[in-house]
């Protein structure tokens, strides 16, 4: 493939691929032909004619997008290099993914490419759905950086704001996962010609009503792009919900059948990934681009430390016994993953610091010694901190003793809107106070640029791969200029095994019921 005075794309086909492609493309000509089946064929370098190509084609190869001569990326920053191939990819892919590693500016190259689309008249308006928390601080934020000349409005609140928002003329629309649900009939009469999806996976699955929600306001003529940087992040079975989205042809109808295309049973409730099943969920997730941030970026090093805490007598002792009735309610039955993570999630609460019993009633127990290797973590850098708390119950107890100690923080969890998160993140990156962000890692895990820190401190382990890298994301991502460093506190076996299998990117729903085997056993 060549291409000859930024006007026309040479290309080497065969004779079946030359008869489709010079049917279909008008501006396309055969210029020479060889006697074993290979033509040279031109094709004039326009939006709509490489469009149709990587339609008619296929190709495993990203062809050139006339964004790159057409367009002058506006915004307050000029883009990278994968940026700028980030952008090309999707503008002229009506359907596809982009897997870009979270902190490498995905959200700037979807804007750039929709961008250049409007300009060129084959998008005029824009929905884009992401999580609650990043509406206003990443997308809105992004929108206004990048392509300061376009009209964004967020879409939350009551109904009929939701509504009139939906039914107004403002160019990009945000709207959180379940807001859609709430005005889905609105978007289908409004009939957004580009749908965009940030973190993917919450779609993972055909039987939710988020995912049956978004197949019904996805028209045949809609452009979707879907964007993760964790795709199938927790086993093989995720590709397919993504796929059948963007590629329903890539993936058998039913789910049983992909599920035993990759997947194979060893018991009663165990699956394990077949050895061709990466291959296949690369087949299935096409067309599809991804950068990982070591190859674009040249960011500073992460290290990793590990700070050791002893439970005190009273969380050791309400430890054990926990332990010794899960054993005695599995009485040697078959270990499902839904118990194991049950079972789990109650030990890493009293290892952290409290734990709700089955009457809802919350036990708490002394954790002064994880609270004094906190402060030790945080007065060692001069620089901001990050405080992922997985549990609600102890993230005040958390902050009350930062605030004692003289240590100014800001909370972000479940119950702090959208406007309120937007306002501390953006104090957080611009002013000298707070020093610290303690955060419901589900609340900020995803899109949100916190480069003011260089540390991140997980107060315990969390249960899931996908969100513990993008936690370290918030930091390690573009803008960051300092080293950074990320702190496992651990006072129990079940949190020292957590870690090394968060840290090993190991598939959870296979490994958690061998934790939870291995943690009884001991």
């Amino acid at each position: 493939m060549k291409l000859l005075n930024d006007k026309i794309l040479k290309l080497k086909l065969r004779d079946t691929s030359t008869q489709l492609i010079t049917d279909r493309i008008e501006k396309s000509e055969v210029v020479s032909r060889t006697e074993d089946g290979i033509n040279e064929v031109v094709i004039y370098w326009g939006l709509d004619e490489v469009t149709l190509l990587n339609d008619l084609l296929n190709l495993n190869e990203n062809l050139p997008s006339p964004i790159t001569k057409d367009y002058n990326w506006p915004g307050l920053y000029k883009p990278f290099d994968h940026q700028r191939v980030t952008s090309e990819f999707l503008s002229i892919n009506k359907r596809g993914f982009c897997f870009n590693e979270a902190g490498t500016g995905k959200t700037s190259s979807a804007l750039w490419a929709a961008d250049y689309l409007m300009n060129k008249g084959k998008v005029k308006r824009v929905l884009v759905i992401c999580p609650l928390s990043i509406m206003y601080s990443a997308w809105q934020g992004d929108v206004f950086n990048t392509c300061i000349h376009r009209t964004a409005q967020v879409c939350h609140g009551t109904s009929d704001k939701r509504r009139k928002i939906i039914n107004s003329n403002y160019e990009f629309v945000i709207i959180n996962y379940d807001g859609v649900a709430i005005v889905k009939n609105d978007i289908i009469d409004v009939d957004f010609d580009l749908i965009i999806v940030d973190e993917a996976n919450a779609y993972k699955s055909t039987t939710t009503s988020r995912w049956k929600t978004l197949s019904k306001i996805v028209r045949p003529h809609t452009r979707l792009w879907m964007m993760t940087g964790t795709p199938a992040s927790q086993s093989p079975e995720d590709a397919y919900g993504l796929a059948r989205l963007v590629c329903p042809h890539n993936v058998p109808k039913f789910k049983t059948a992909w599920r035993d295309r990759v997947m194979y049973q060893v018991s009663r409730f165990r699956w394990i990934p077949r050895p061709i099943a990466k291959n296949e969920v690369f087949k299935a997730l096409t067309p599809a681009i991804r950068f990982a941030k070591d190859e674009c970026l040249d960011l500073p090093d992460v290290m990793y430390q590990t700070r050791d805490i002893e439970l005190t007598p009273q969380a050791s002792k309400y430890y054990k016994q926990l332990k010794n009735q899960m054993l005695i309610e599995t009485g040697g039955e078959q270990i499902s993953a839904v118990n194991a993570a049950a079972g789990m999630n109650k030990l890493l609460q009293i290892s952290g610091g409290a734990v709700y019993t089955d009457t809802k009633e919350e036990i708490r127990f002394d954790i002064k010694p994880r609270l004094n290797s906190l402060l030790e973590t945080i007065e060692e850098t001069s620089n901001k901190v990050l405080v992922f708390v997985p549990y609600r119950h102890t993230i005040r107890v958390v902050s009350e003793f930062l605030s004692n100690n003289n240590i100014t923080n800001e909370l972000i969890h479940g119950d702090i809107s959208a406007t309120q998160r937007a306002n501390i993140i953006n104090r957080f990156q611009t002013a000298e106070e707070p020093k610290v962000l303690v955060i419901q890692p589900q609340s900020a895990s995803h899109g949100v640029t916190l480069t003011a820190a260089d540390t991140v401190v997980f107060w315990s382990p969390v249960m899931s791969v996908e969100v513990y890298l993008q936690c370290i994301a918030r930091m390690d991502r573009v803008g960051q200029k300092n080293k950074m460093t990320v702190v496992h506190l651990q006072g129990s076996a079940v949190e020292k095994r957590m870690y090394a299998m968060l840290r090993g990117k190991v598939d959870q729903h296979t490994k958690l019921v061998d934790l939870y085997r291995e943690e009884l056993e001991t």
